[in-house]
């Protein structure tokens, strides 16, 4: 299901990314630094686009501060605003429209 982004050599479980912890963004591997959002780390990685919303309109980072909710992403099952969520190692992040079961 997910796509790996292991350089040759690397152990499985080593971070890939001059030592920074790794997230999956829709099946790939995407580095962060420690206390980054989610829409921080994705934008980090020229990630702009977060899918579509319910309404098919394109989600996006805008205001970084939660009160536009354009950036919506689902976490764990559940949407949340990806400028407010903070990032871990491992975490899981799927568009609004894909399918996390």
């Amino acid at each position: 299901m997910f796509r790996r982004s292991i350089r040759a050599g690397s152990p499985v479980g080593a971070s890939r990314h001059d030592g920074r912890p790794d997230f999956f963004w829709r099946g790939s591997e995407v580095p962060f630094r420690a206390g980054e959002s989610i829409a921080a780390a994705l934008a980090g990685s020229n990630i702009h686009g977060f899918g579509k919303d319910p309404a098919g309109s394109p989600t996006r980072y805008f205001c970084g501060i939660g009160a536009c909710q354009s950036c919506l992403v689902r976490v764990d099952g559940r949407a949340t605003e990806a400028c407010l969520e903070p990032v871990y190692d491992g975490m899981v992040v799927m568009a609004l429209e894909d399918d996390d079961a």
